[in-house]
């Protein structure tokens, strides 16, 4: 899984100077999902189109990883910007373009039995780029 991690750090960096600042992209092993793991984003330019937005992120990890570490990857969850429990994650761990390992905890109302978290950070004032 390790392996998996490098590569989306490396992918998270590279959305990030395209699109703008991530405020979180981190992968979650739920409890009720055991062999399936879940993307976890949130941007404030992830806002503007949903749709589109889910589909660039995608295409992104679809060109990084191989077809043996995307069935490993259950879905992506878009995590609004402003949702409350964003800025309780921030308070937790705080991570750039880096790798924070945690086990057991709750995270957005799921018992998660294994997330790395890879960027967790609040928004500042300086506007995100778009592309």
């Amino acid at each position: 899984m390790k392996e998996i991690v490098q590569k989306l750090k490396d992918k998270e960096i590279e959305i990030a100077k395209e699109k703008g600042p991530l405020y979180l992209f981190a992968l979650f092993l739920r409890e009720d999902a055991p062999d399936n793991w879940d993307l976890v984003v949130a941007a404030p330019w992830i806002n503007k189109d949903k749709s589109d937005s889910l589909k660039f992120i995608a295409s992104k990890i679809q060109e990084t990883l191989d077809h043996k570490e995307l069935v490993k990857l259950s879905r992506i969850v878009i995590i609004d910007d402003t949702n409350p429990a964003l800025e309780a994650l921030h308070k937790a761990i705080h991570v750039e373009h880096g790798t924070s390992e945690i086990h057991n905890s709750n995270f957005f109302g799921l018992p998660i039995s294994h997330a790395y978290i890879i960027t967790s950070q609040r928004g500042n004032q300086s506007s995100p780029k778009t592309a």
